[in-house]
């Protein structure tokens, strides 16, 4: 194996296809990045492996290969090294049992790890639809704002896929809020329906590093929770990329029906002076207790802190619609969903004081909200 490669190329590839590295190998082959020189797909250059059983992650780039061949070297100290290469080709070649790396006056030399203990990769499903990267990527990291942290509860850990026709929805929820965004793409049946539990964390990764090109193909081997795979194709650095993550397990909670039909009270607040207010009288609260929301008259007083304690209290303008409500939620989990709204209004819609809230972007404060995205918080018990 020998080949002469760009270095800004190379180290952007290696480094995308390391992030999917785990951090405690099963095996000390999983820390490997398989390299692999000749024809790829039809093409002379590279592609870049990794893969832990769970989640697959290549990269294609073109190269000028000499001579063909692969290894496995450590994927970490790889993408460590790219990145402080000068930038000049870089050229790789492999001697025996070793990767000898020479980039202008730099010269590395790299064990290699056993390349016949490699799983495997997974093929790459077929191509169920495509959508606009950066709307994509936009949706999921509005989406996974809700997503859990508890791998107890592997379950919530994951972000929900639906695909009906040329609508996607991304549902996800920790128990204690819930997000819900939808958006349009271009499937390749117009009937298709399809569902997938996927990783928050893979699919935040993925749809983040794959905003290069101009669309990604998503792909589904099978529909349901835990029957397949789901494979993310994109363009970026020059090359083609791909991710490929297992299902979860288990039967995602249903959810859509938390969203309440009627209101009591609409409020709409600017997001900017809601989100300053938040932080500031947040100071105060105490651990696991919650920032007091009042909406009354055309204002909105946050309170926090109790008793002997430091106590803050805020007003701001507010348009309320219906009956006056007090009600209170965690700072952090309110200032998540603030933050994941685009627009420069929020509307919170409420039926009572204690249920949840259901927030929304509006363009402005006699405008209707736009319900694409949608962020519903449970309330926290007040102190008295």
């Amino acid at each position: 194996m020998k080949f002469t490669v760009e270095r800004d190329v190379l180290a952007d590839a290696v480094a995308w296809a390391a992030r999917s590295l785990p951090v405690r190998p099963s095996v000390p082959v999983l820390a490997g990045l398989l390299i692999e020189a000749g024809d790829v797909e039809g093409t002379e250059g590279l592609r870049l492996s990794t893969f832990d059983y769970e989640t697959s992650a290549r990269a294609m780039i073109n190269a000028d290969v000499s001579g063909e061949g692969k290894a496995l070297v450590s994927g970490r100290l790889l993408a460590d090294i790219c990145r402080s290469l000068p930038n000049k080709p870089v050229e790789m070649t492999l001697e025996g049992a070793k990767v000898s790396l020479t980039c202008g006056s730099a010269r590395f030399s790299l064990q290699t790890l056993p390349v016949d203990d490699y799983p495997t990769l997974p093929d790459m499903p077929a191509a169920t639809g495509t959508v606009s990267s950066d709307l994509f990527a936009h949706a999921v990291a509005q989406a996974v704002t809700a997503a859990g942290r508890d791998d107890m509860l592997p379950v919530l850990t994951g972000v929900r896929i639906e695909i009906d026709g040329s609508s996607i929805a991304l549902l996800a929820t920790d128990r204690f809020r819930l997000s819900h965004r939808e958006l349009t793409w271009n499937p390749h049946t117009p009937d298709v329906t399809a569902a997938a539990l996927v990783p928050a964390k893979v699919l935040a990764d993925t749809a983040k590093s794959l905003t290069g090109g101009g669309e990604i193909a998503i792909a589904l081997s099978a529909t349901g929770s835990g029957e397949g795979i789901i494979g993310f194709e994109g363009q970026a650095g020059g090359g083609v990329r791909r991710t490929t993550t297992r299902l979860l397990d288990g039967e995602f909670p249903k959810v859509r029906s938390l969203f309440p039909a009627d209101h009591a009270t609409i409020a709409r607040v600017d997001k900017a002076a809601l989100i300053e207010s938040v932080k500031r009288v947040a100071l105060v609260a105490e651990r696991n207790t919650a920032v007091q929301l009042a909406f009354a008259d055309g204002t909105l007083t946050l309170d926090a802190g109790s008793g002997d304690e430091a106590q803050a209290t805020e007003l701001i303008d507010a348009s309320v619609e219906g009956e006056g409500i007090t009600t209170g939620f965690n700072p952090q989990f309110l200032l998540d969903g603030l933050t994941a709204l685009e627009a420069p209004f929020v509307e919170l819609a409420f039926t009572q004081a204690s249920k949840p809230v259901v927030m929304a972007g509006a363009p402005a404060a006699d405008e209707p909200a736009n319900l694409d995205f949608r962020y519903l918080l449970m309330p926290r018990r007040l102190l008295s």
